[in-house]
């Protein structure tokens, strides 16, 4: 049996560090964090909606005193299943990279309310936009960014604990941290880590997201809180590398082939990777991996929404129903349609 149990909401890692999951981990559906020691406390990112956010503070409140007035909001990084609940954290200082602030309109709330009221009218992307995202309520999100940035590390307070702050980005996303607590042996990875899921490169390099894997794996650290699925260890940590550096060596000779980077995901075969929640999301990482392959000297900057055409058709592939199809056990409603 597992040491923790993947179920919604607050679960206690001891001496002050918290997790807030949201099973199954697809999309959207991300991990928080809270730290405290005292009076003081630091949560790590929001969730992707204002209800859900809500709901998890309303937790917090309810169980741990210090909670009842957030000092530090930390964004892992810009994507709105981390931010997108900033708004309700009042109060605050908000910190992040300047990667991030700079990535945070990127996903624009009202931009995904329109697309997923409207589907239809986006094509293939739109109607895959709904079946990731139809359990979340986009309306009333104001984009509420970072009001401070660090670069490299930042070392801070929270009472008498030292929590370090560890820009590693662009590599899951353009500005992502780690939020490591070193005296607990604790780390909060945002999308760094995605466990039983399979991880999405929007940004790369590529080859940094495995070097800082591999930091991960040599830092102090016995609980590992992903942005996406159960709390997880160092084993989590190195299969998820092993992915990322199994899709980069099968990619390389397609690139030099000429291969364009979809017809590179269609040949590739992902082995046991198949099977993956969300094995549709290769198809960004490969392009990715392209982009890396090509060595530029300036990265094209490529929009996010047309991918998700690309990857409804690669799920279709993959012989997989639409998201969220029929009973969805993370959000707990009975979708029809």
């Amino acid at each position: 049996m597992a040491k923790w149990q993947y179920t919604k909401g607050i679960h206690d890692l001891g001496n002050g560090c918290y997790a807030y999951l949201l099973p199954d981990g697809s999309w959207g559906w991300s991990n928080a964090g809270l730290i405290v020691d005292g009076d003081a406390s630091l949560m790590v990112d929001t969730l992707f909606d204002l209800k859900l956010t809500a709901e998890m503070l309303a937790a917090y409140r309810a169980s741990i005193p210090a909670a009842k007035e957030i000092g530090i909001l930390v964004n892992t990084h810009a994507d709105g299943d981390h931010t997108f609940g900033n708004q309700l954290v009042e109060g605050a200082r908000i910190i992040a990279t300047q990667g991030t602030v700079d990535d945070f309109a990127r996903f624009d709330p009202a931009v995904v309310q329109k697309i997923v009221t409207n589907a239809d009218q986006y094509g293939s992307a739109g109607v895959f936009m709904k079946e990731c995202f139809r359990p979340f309520d986009f309306s009333g999100i104001e984009l509420t960014p970072p009001t401070e940035t660090f670069s490299g590390t930042l070392d801070i307070k929270v009472g008498s604990k030292t929590v370090q702050l560890i820009e590693v980005g662009p590599s899951h996303s353009l500005g992502d941290a780690l939020i490591y607590v070193p005296d607990d042996k604790v780390i909060y990875t945002g999308d760094i880590l995605f466990t039983e899921g399979t991880p999405i490169a929007w940004y790369g390099p590529v080859d940094r997201w495995i070097r800082v894997c591999d930091m991960v794996l040599d830092m102090d650290v016995e609980t590992i809180v992903a942005g996406h699925g159960p709390i997880s260890t160092k084993d989590d940590v190195r299969t998820m590398r092993d992915y990322l550096q199994y899709v980069t060596d099968r990619s390389r000779p397609l690139y030099e082939q000429g291969m364009d980077y979809l017809e590179a995901a269609y040949k590739i075969d992902l082995g046991a990777y198949r099977d993956w929640n969300d094995a549709e999301r290769v198809v960004v990482t490969i392009q990715t991996l392209f982009d890396d392959f090509g060595q530029a000297p300036e990265r094209p900057a490529r929009a996010p929404i047309p991918y998700f055409a690309e990857m409804k058709g690669f799920r279709h592939h993959l012989g997989r129903g639409p998201v969220h199809e029929a009973y969805c056990k993370a959000c707990g409603l009975l979708h029809r349609g």
